[in-house]
Formats: C-alpha cells, structure tokens, sequence
C-alpha cells in the first residue's frame, strides 16, 4: 500500500485503495469547479482586455499570493531548495504558453468551443502516461476514455459553437501544454507539497508571460484596456486569477498525485456543467444536455479506475 500527500503540504494522510481514490476525485472535482468559475469571468474581461494583458494580470495577481501561502505553510527552506530552473521552464512552456493560448482559442471563438476541444485532455493524458509507463493499458481504461471525450461532447453538443480554424488549433496546443506540465508538475517535485508544486511552474508561467508582454510592447502592439479598471472587472480578476488559476491548480495537481493524469484529466470535461451551474446562480436555466455530459464523464471516471496504475 503507498501513502498520499496531504493536499496542501504533502504529508501521508492515508493508505492507498477507494478513499485514496475517492479523495483524489473530491479534489479534481473542486478544482475543476473553480477552473470553470474562470470562464465566466474570463468572458467577461475579454470585452475590454487584450488576451495578453488579461494573462499577465492573471498570473501577476495570483502567483504572489501563493508565494506568501507556500512561506507560511511550509517556510522558506523548501523554497530555497526547490529545483527553479526544472519548474521555471515547465511552468514558463506548458502553463506559460498553454495558458495563452486557451484564452487567444476562446477569443477567437468561444467557451463551449474551448471547453469542446478540452474534452480531449483524458486522451492527451493517457497517451503520456502510456509513453511514460506510469499506467498499463485496459480495455476499462480505453472505455473510460472514451466515455470521458463522449461526455464532454455531449456536454457541449446542445450550444452553438464558434468558428473553427485558427482558435481550435490554439485549443488543442493549449489541451496538450497544460496535461503535459501538470503531469510533469506532479512528477518532478516529489520533496514539495502541492502547494509548492503548483505555485513553483505557475511562477515560470508569469515569467514567461511577463517576457511575452514585454517583447509586445516592443513591436508597439496596444497591451492597455479599452475601458476603465472598474471593481466589477477587479473582482472578476480576482475569480479568473485566485480561484480559476492558483487555487484550481493546487487541487489539481493533488489530484493528479492519486489518480494520474489520465483520470483527473476526466473530469476536465465536467467543466461544461460546473459553468451551467454557475450560470444558474446567476439567473439562468438548466441544461439537461450538460447534465447529461456530466453523467457520462462521471461514468468513464469509475470505469477508469477500475483498471490499474504501472
């Protein structure tokens, strides 16, 4: 039997079995509930905000305050002896680059289309853990996956979604950046909590955006809102930056600890119904094709699960 990290620091809290799985998916799912909380708002903020400046500002809000939390939770030696240079350049290439272009793919389109494309991400995840040997392949597995992408279409199918071409490309680059980091995220650090895990790419991802927005300002591209910075848009980028990005990526990556990429990568594809659900509170109806989507995902997971870990 092995141990899993506590969620925030690291530390065994239990033995391996169902409440290790059923802990790992209790953690996807509230990190994807959060990451879904972004769309919204993202949607939102793209009226006025370029795609760039709404990324720097994304990540320039929420790195820092996960800074001072890794400082409190478990002190400034674990980050001194963080291995940076393995972290700046995951972070700066796959949460960097991959979180750039998931919003330039829903600019260019829409959420659903985003959110259509994502559902791919199980795929993604399998196929790396597959390269990795870190999962052996089953008949339940491939099923799981197929469920997972199914659900997520499913999920979608009932709203219109917007031009493909130059946004769905970014989309799938974007679904392929993000599984890969967040797979290595929880791999490569093992001596870090999730905490640090998360907070420790994520700050190469601000480099590496702060280094883009720099290089824009250079060939005089316009990085500066069409509106005033009112508190609605303030609090908006609190959601989109604190709870859609640091919060949501710490959960999943705790998550990815005990389920693999592959199965936390499921419940990506939940992310559809988690923004009906936010919409709902906000006046609008119920979907019975998100819920639907919701139901088959939720499917693939269990059968996922019942194959097995290399």
């Amino acid at each position: 039997m092995t141990l899993g990290p506590d969620p925030l620091r690291g530390q065994p809290t239990g033995y391996g079995g169902r409440g290790f799985a059923l802990n790992g998916n209790l953690l996807a799912m509230s990190s994807m509930m959060m990451w879904a909380a972004g769309f919204p708002a993202a949607e939102m903020l793209l009226q006025t905000w370029p795609p760039l400046t709404l990324i720097a500002a994304r990540f320039a809000t929420a790195v820092p305050v996960m800074i001072l939390l890794w400082l409190w939770l478990d002190g400034h030696r674990q980050m001194l002896g963080a291995n940076w240079a393995r972290a700046l350049w995951v972070g700066g290439i796959g949460f960097g680059g991959g979180t750039y272009l998931i919003l330039l793919a829903q600019a260019l389109t829409d959420p659903v289309t985003v959110a259509l494309i994502a559902s791919c991400a199980p795929l993604v995840g399998a196929v790396l853990e597959f390269l990795t040997k870190t999962r052996r392949l089953s008949w339940r597995l491939a099923l799981g996956v197929a469920a997972s992408i199914a659900g997520g279409i499913v999920a979608t199918n009932s709203l219109e979604p917007g031009q493909i071409g130059l946004g769905a490309f970014c989309a799938v680059g974007a679904t392929i950046l993000f599984t890969w980091a967040s797979m290595v995220t929880a791999r490569d650090f093992p001596t870090l909590s999730s905490i640090g895990r998360g907070t420790i790419t994520l700050t190469g991802g601000l480099i590496a955006i702060a280094a883009a927005s720099l290089i824009g300002l250079g060939l005089g591209h316009d990085l500066m809102p069409r509106a005033p910075i009112d508190q609605g848009q303030i609090g908006m980028l609190l959601i989109y930056a604190c709870l859609a990005l640091g919060l949501s990526q710490v959960l999943f990556v705790a998550s990815i600890g005990k389920l693999g990429v592959t199965v936390a990568s499921f419940h990506i594809n939940t992310a559809p119904f988690y923004v009906m659900i936010i919409m709902m509170v906000l006046g609008a109806g119920w979907n019975w094709m998100q819920a639907l989507g919701a139901g088959i995902v939720a499917l693939g997971v269990v059968l996922a699960q019942s194959g097995g870990r290399a």
